[in-house]
């Protein structure tokens, strides 16, 4: 085997410099590159051989020594050592080496795989290189076959020591106790240099200033007088202190003295014996004696643990403190996700996330940041903190950077919201716990309670739960309602959880419009006056139509004396935007869709908007993907309760929320598409919304299609004789007759203004603005008018059956004439 070559000091330190700089790095992971520092190194190897070599062959020329003529290159393939057979090249072609070598030293040149002979002048014959005419002994000659160097095969063991996974973990074990030491020192001397100086108060100041807190500020400053002043009183008794305690020495001693032989004569007189006399004072001469050799005896030993007893003392304070460096810990320990949220926590992330006049200000700050935050409050499955951000930061600069925020609290974008309270130059962080908004909540009310009833006026429905972990609860009291965001979000499911809830008094009128039309809202058949299901232009024209009878129910109610109550009339469009982007147009030459003055349907929703609330006609709309053109913008600002799920852009939510909830936090864009579903946002002035906020998020309940028609009969079995109509009849065709008695269904008899309602309900165009004298007026000489029961105007069933039937008789008789 070839010998290593001789290194110079350098050779050695730069060696040993990349030797180290390996291990580092095969500490930090088994994938680090270590190729460009093994490079290093085989250049500084290589060196040395040639070096060698070169030197060895100027040393072969000063003592006389010819070099021996190459011989003919054998096969390429093949390389024959003297006296050994054939050896197949190696896959690797060797690193070339010097022409000129020491034949002394045999050495060959690997990259002409020959062996080199010469001529001894004297006898004519060719020997080998070293060979001397006496035929002593030939010198060794290296195999023609490169073997592996030393220095290769101990850089393969030193990079798999160093990459073993037991060395990491013993080096980051060392690592982190040597720094739980270091750190412990650190903690331990910045305690005991503000115990002994005022850099406390001084770094206290310096956070109020910072915070902007000019009043703690003060505060600080006042203790800091006081302190001072009572430091200085404490030096000017430290000088009078060794005069003191001489006084106090000798007194001492003379008392203890006198009281011992005091002590001592008493016991004398008691035993009549004078030796006693002494004997106090020798006993205590005695135990100072004894407490000197207790000290000699346990003074090498403490002085022997002590050093460790503080050392150990050190390594508690570094491990309670964190001390070690983030790469030290273990695999578990390094693993963030999840962690509790701690005040460090929060402003370590606040620190990091980009800010430079924030980042300034905490450096500056004596407590690390600590002032800026209020008390962590544990609310529902996460954790909330108020941020008094310091002077030159905005919470727009805050609220910009929320996914960064997110990350450097070891949380999910979606895991962390931001919002504005109150007070100013605040911003409220509230933090989930880790995959708790993966998980779902509980079963809505409306499907665990059987007895559960509805109240328009001053009821709530139990919609969801807000983040926090609190019910939701929505008033939807004279309130225009419009729900918003993409494809398959569970939009619809939230608009239908409303409506059953309001379902459940019996006092509220539905008319439907499903411009879907999948069925999802089949339940309410038998429920709403009204139920238009399907995405044409002609179901357009009803929905339309339906507006337009609700804008005449609502001009009728305007016009009513004062004082008059009506019951809610609840209009509900969902897929919206179908009958915004509708071509239809009239035979008023009037589009039914569009956004213009012309449009019938965007006229109607206005109207409702302007006038509606006031007599309890109210418009509920349900759009997907809201844009300009089929959300206009008078519609979307009429509503009084905007709610919102996953929408794609900023923009989108600013439509759909307006621009003051999202410049206050709301967010809807940045809810995860598919993943939450059902989560909404909610602007409205009817849930219960922390002060100083302008939105609140709300996971809402789920109720599926086949629990939405169990609720749906209950709603039912609260009404009676309720026919719905799945068109709106033309006021120019109608037999008033004939739908008096479609209105009455199965009941007996129905008092008239619950026949004026039905029949407004059935075609409003028609009825809607007709009172009891318009129905008398149809009725009289039909032996079918009005009549009294339990004191009030009834209409009877059979009586209105038998005038249709003499009526058609009549029309018969006529026409067989």
């Amino acid at each position: 085997m070839a010998q290593d070559p001789k290194f110079t000091a350098r050779e050695i330190t730069q060696i040993g410099w990349y030797a180290a700089r390996m291990a580092k790095r095969g500490i930090a992971g088994e994938n680090v590159h270590l190729g460009d520092l093994q490079k290093k190194v085989d250049r500084i190897i290589d060196g040395a051989r040639e070096r060698d070599a070169q030197q060895a062959a100027e040393q072969a020329e000063a003592e006389g020594r010819p070099q021996g003529p190459r011989q003919e290159r054998q096969d390429p393939q093949v390389a024959v050592p003297r006296g050994g057979r054939p050896l197949a090249k190696e896959r690797r072609p060797p690193r070339a080496l010097p022409t000129r070598l020491s034949a002394r030293a045999g050495v060959l040149s690997m990259t002409d795989n020959v062996v080199p002979l010469f001529k001894d002048p004297t006898t004519g014959t060719y020997t080998m290189p070293g060979d001397t005419p006496s035929g002593s002994a030939p010198a060794p000659v290296l195999d023609a076959v490169r073997r592996v160097r030393v220095w290769r095969r101990s850089g393969r063991g030193l990079r798999a020591v160093v990459t073993h996974e037991r060395t990491r973990t013993a080096a980051r074990l060392v690592a982190r106790h040597g720094m739980y030491v270091i750190g412990g020192t650190r903690v331990t001397a910045r305690r005991t240099w503000e115990g002994r100086t005022a850099s406390r108060y001084e770094r206290m100041i310096r956070a109020a200033e910072a915070g902007g807190n000019f009043e703690e500020a003060k505060e600080w400053e006042d203790r800091l007088t006081r302190y001072r002043a009572a430091r200085h009183q404490r030096r000017m008794d430290l000088l009078k202190a060794p005069q003191d305690a001489v006084k106090s020495a000798g007194y001492a001693i003379g008392l203890t003295t006198g009281g011992l032989l005091l002590l001592g004569i008493v016991l004398a007189i008691g035993t009549k014996d004078p030796s006693w006399i002494l004997a106090p004072l020798a006993t205590v001469i005695a135990a100072i004696n004894w407490i000197v050799m207790v000290g000699t005896v346990v003074w090498g030993p403490a002085v022997t643990v002590g050093p460790w007893l503080v050392l150990l003392a050190l390594w508690g304070v570094g491990r309670r403190q964190q001390a070690a460096p983030q790469w030290t810990l273990s695999a578990k320990e390094r693993d963030t996700a999840g962690a509790p949220i701690t005040p460090s926590v929060v402003v370590t992330a606040l620190r990091d996330l980009g800010i430079a006049p924030l980042r300034g200000a905490i450096k500056e700050m004596g407590d690390a940041g600590a002032a800026m935050l209020g008390p962590i409050r544990i609310a529902g499955c996460g954790v909330e903190v108020d941020v008094t951000l310091p002077s030159g930061v905005s919470t727009a600069e805050v609220q910009g950077r929320r996914r960064k925020l997110a990350e450097n609290l070891a949380r999910h974008e979606h895991e962390v919201f931001i919002t504005l309270p109150t007070a100013a130059r605040t911003v409220r962080l509230w933090i989930a716990d880790s995959g708790a908004l993966d998980e779902p909540i509980g079963p809505s009310p409306l499907t665990t309670d059987d007895t559960l009833k509805a109240d328009y006026k001053s009821g709530r429905a139990p919609w969801g739960q807000d983040l926090r972990g609190d019910a939701a609860l929505i008033s939807l009291y004279q309130r225009m309602l419009l729900i918003t965001g993409l494809s398959n979000q569970g939009k619809t499911a939230a608009l239908r959880a409303l409506a059953l809830w309001l379902a459940l008094d019996r006092t509220v009128e539905f008319r439907i419009a499903d411009l879907k039309g999948v069925g999802d809202w089949d339940m309410f058949d038998g429920l709403a006056t009204t139920l238009i299901q399907g995405p044409t232009d002609e179901h357009v024209i009803d929905a339309t139509e339906m507006l337009e009878a609700g804008v005449a129910e609502m001009e009728r109610r305007i016009q009513a004396p004062p004082g008059t109550t009506f019951p809610p009339l609840v209009l509900v469009v969902d897929e919206a935007q179908v009958a915004f982007m509708c071509p239809a147009v009239g035979d008023d030459k009037r589009p039914y869709g569009g956004s213009k003055a012309t449009s019938r349907y965007f006229m109607a929703a206005r109207k409702i908007h302007n006038q509606g609330r006031a007599v309890d006609v109210l418009l509920w709309e349900g759009t997907q993907d809201p844009t300009d053109q089929n959300l206009p913008k008078l519609v979307r600002e009429g509503a009084h309760t905007r709610i919102s799920l996953a929408l794609g852009t900023e923009s989108q939510a600013r439509m759909a929320l307006g621009d003051k909830a999202v410049d206050g936090g709301a967010a809807p864009h940045l809810l995860r598409q598919g993943l939450d579903k059902g989560t909404v946002v909610v602007a409205s002035d009817g849930i219960k919304i922390p002060a100083g906020q302008a939105s609140i998020t709300v996971r809402t309940h789920y109720i599926d299609t086949d629990t939405a028609a169990v609720i749906a009969d209950r709603a039912k079995a609260l009404r009676s004789g309720i026919t719905t109509a799945h068109t709106v009849a033309d006021a120019d065709e109608h037999d008033p007759l004939a739908d008096i008695l479609t209105v009455l269904g199965t009941d007996t008899r129905v008092l008239t203004q619950e026949v004026l309602k039905r029949l407004a309900a059935l075609n409003g165009k028609a009825y809607g603005r007709w009172s009891f004298i318009d129905l008398k007026r149809v009725l009289d000489g039909t032996g079918a008018e009005p009549y009294k029961s339990d004191g009030r105007m009834v209409i009877g069933r059979d009586r209105i059956t038998r005038a249709l039937t003499n009526r058609n008789e009549g029309s018969a008789s006529a026409a067989e004439r």
